[in-house]
């Protein structure tokens, strides 16, 4: 028989028989189990939604890259105008690149229409909405922490127009999940000054225009005059009615507009009320990037809301 053929009869006599012989019992090799696989973090800019009260609600979320879910990272709510959207927010109050610096995700909810226009039912002018604008907020705050590790004392709420009118709603009704807020030609509308109950004190920062056609400086019917706005704060979060001010540099003189600094608390109180009066100014966000007349450029309205609310949790001052 051929050498190779004979070898290959005697290994297949010998596994036949190895088979067959119950001492001989062939086990396999255990093997370690396998690692779980870690939850998939998804960074960047992204279009979600949630039902809240059989509607269904949608916001852009921007997570920067950075963000690895290891660390409590703060949640800013950064609320568009009326008619407007959460995209055109996005982009016309920008605070992407501070969140890839600082490390904070925001959210850009979506309104519901109302004759045929985008809102955030604040009163005045929206009256006849039913939109549960403040539950649908819980609701982005209840989903976005369960998908990411946020930093329950440290949400925030800005918006500009309609998005400043909510913020200072919720502030007035949220002021228990809410550190901070800041408007951007925002004001109060007698509605919800008159059912306004915050279950504490709440920083409060305020950028408006002395020009402004569209919320007007001084109040009207349906809107507060911003300095009725500032006062009922001031008291409200138990700080002395004397404001320090300062002459805010005009580095853009060809802007038409000036800025004043007012300030109302110090670092001995548990939060201040700031207000930036762009003397000259109009219904615009403070050194944005989508230039219009009327539009200040000796701030940028997104790095100092963000410095402030970076100055408060929900117990007040943090330690920096």
């Amino acid at each position: 028989m051929n050498p190779k053929l004979y070898l290959l009869f005697l290994l297949l006599t010998f596994s036949v028989s190895c088979s067959n012989d119950d001492t001989a019992i062939a086990t396999a090799p255990v093997l370690p189990e396998p690692e779980p696989l870690s939850d998939i973090i998804v960074t960047g800019t992204l279009s979600l939604s949630l039902n809240h009260k059989g509607l269904n609600r949608s916001y852009v979320l921007y997570v920067p890259e950075g963000y690895d879910g290891s660390e409590e990272v703060p949640l800013v709510f950064n609320f568009h105008g009326y008619t407007s959207n959460a995209t055109e927010q996005m982009q016309y109050g920008d605070f992407r690149d501070i969140a890839k610096r600082e490390g904070f995700i925001i959210a850009h909810p979506e309104g519901l229409e109302l004759n045929g226009s985008t809102h955030w039912n604040v009163g005045g002018w929206t009256l006849g909405s039913t939109a549960d604008d403040i539950g649908y907020t819980e609701a982005m705050i209840q989903q976005i922490s369960t998908d990411y590790n946020i930093d329950q004392k440290r949400i925030y709420s800005t918006g500009m127009s309609n998005g400043g009118f909510f913020s200072f709603e919720l502030a007035c009704q949220l002021s228990h999940k809410i550190a901070a807020i800041a408007s951007v030609t925002g004001s109060m509308t007698p509605e919800t000054l008159a059912d306004c109950d915050p279950s504490k004190p709440v920083p409060i920062l305020q950028f408006h225009g002395t020009n402004d056609v569209v919320v007007p400086y001084a109040g009207t019917t349906w809107t507060e005059h911003i300095n009725h706005v500032i006062d009922y704060w001031v008291t409200a979060n138990e700080l002395e009615n004397i404001s320090t001010t300062t002459l805010i540099h005009d580095i853009d003189e060809t802007d038409s507009s000036t800025l004043e600094r007012f300030q109302y608390g110090d670092e001995s109180d548990a939060s201040t009320v700031i207000h930036y009066k762009v003397i000259g100014g109009s219904h615009t966000w403070p050194g944005t990037s989508i230039r219009s007349s009327g539009t200040n450029y000796d701030v940028n309205a997104s790095e100092l809301i963000w410095a402030f609310f970076d100055s408060y949790d929900l117990e007040g001052k943090r330690e920096l």
